[in-house]
């Protein structure tokens, strides 16, 4: 059951996962499409402005031209000038760089001014020729006027309608941007809680349940990947002696006990800046970093007074071990593999020096640490 919900689990954030990852596609393809149809508008825009322009100068010139024809002024000219300007804002031809713009109701009124244009021309040639005040070019120039302000109109009403499509879709394109960090701010995250997750998994897969230390996996990788040592290094190898004992006679549920708490007064004993695990069913290692072989007695001494005052609290569990150790000084091009070798080869004298021995033997002096530290490993109980 509870492999076929992790499974189910499973399928479902890969599923989550890959919805995310296609919805984060499609947000980045409205965005190149929002931002080159923002563009294409912009541009739009900039010919309306300048088709707004040119319609209102026509408008001005137009009855500039009227005023001078009015005086007796002709100017062919600015008849032409404005010949030119109408025809290029409906055709987009002439020098002046003007665009046609595509809006049903700009394009009637700018007909409407044009038509109405052919009509005030004339009317002007016949100023020239009977003078204005025989003639109506004074109310068709006021007509005109209306017909040149209502394209005008238009197109800056035009020019409103591509402007609210840049707001829009400048709205459009910042929720689009918004909900694209949102989808990376999560898939971020989700990123980190995976790492986690996985860091997680990859310590207990190289943790030691019943102890809590790193278990024979975990030394096996370290003892791997050593290289040739050169700072120095202590290399310890730890063996309960009574285990099996223990098992047999109070039961596995007392061996167990006694594996746990040797592992917590070691973790104790050695410092945090070194490696202590659990090799084995009873053997332990300790890696001391940067150590002295005086400073490494020194730590296991400390060792054998912490589990005696545990004894003197916990005689029903008395804890027996043997060790020996190996230092990286006393050995040219050696590795870790190297050491526990020499440490393992020291923890077995020692452990066969304590079964010739009725009375276990903890060495409190100098001489007598000579004595059984000879192959560099002692005893205690």
């Amino acid at each position: 059951m509870y492999t076929k919900e992790t499974s189910f689990s499973r399928r479902m954030k890969q599923a989550e996962q890959h919805a995310a990852s296609l919805l984060q596609q499609i947000l980045i393809f409205v965005l190149i499409f929002l931002v080159i149809f923002m563009m294409v508008q912009i541009q739009n825009l900039h010919g309306t402005a300048h088709v707004v322009n040119y319609a209102s100068l026509v408008r001005g010139a137009t009855q500039r031209e009227v005023k001078l024809e009015i005086t007796g002024t002709a100017n062919d000219m600015q008849i032409e000038y404005l010949d030119k300007i109408l025809s290029g804002l409906k055709y987009e031809d002439g020098n002046y760089n003007l665009v046609s713009l595509k809006d049903p109701a700009y394009q009637q009124c700018l007909d409407n001014q044009i038509e109405y244009w052919e009509l005030l021309k004339e009317e002007i040639y016949t100023v020239r020729e009977k003078g204005y005040e025989n003639t109506n070019v004074v109310s068709m120039s006021e007509t005109y006027f209306e017909y040149a302000d209502e394209t005008v109109t238009a197109a800056e009403q035009y020019s409103e309608k591509i402007a609210a499509r840049i707001r829009l879709t400048e709205i459009i394109s910042a929720l689009d941007i918004l909900l694209l960090i949102f989808l990376i701010v999560q898939q971020q995250i989700q990123h980190i809680q995976a790492v986690r997750e996985n860091h997680i998994l990859s310590k207990k897969a190289y943790l030691d349940v019943h102890t809590g230390l790193p278990n024979k996996s975990r030394c096996e990788d370290l003892l791997n990947s050593s290289g040739f040592i050169t700072e120095p290094l202590c290399f310890v190898m730890f063996d309960l002696n009574n285990l099996k004992e223990v098992n047999d006679t109070l039961g596995h549920a007392a061996g167990d006990s006694m594996i746990a708490n040797f592992a917590h007064i070691l973790r104790k004993v050695v410092p945090e800046k070194d490696f202590v695990g659990r090799y084995g069913g009873d053997e332990f290692i300790a890696i001391l970093y940067d150590t002295t072989s005086g400073q490494a007695d020194e730590l296991l001494e400390k060792l054998h007074a912490t589990i005696k005052q545990y004894h003197s609290s916990n005689m029903p569990d008395a804890i027996s071990y043997a060790y020996g150790y190996s230092y990286s000084m006393n050995y040219k091009d050696c590795t870790l593999r190297n050491l526990l070798d020499k440490a393992d080869h020291e923890m077995y004298l020692n452990k066969q020096a304590q079964r010739g021995c009725e009375k276990r033997i903890v060495p409190k002096k100098k001489k007598d640490q000579e004595f059984i530290m000879n192959s560099r490993s002692f005893f205690l109980l």
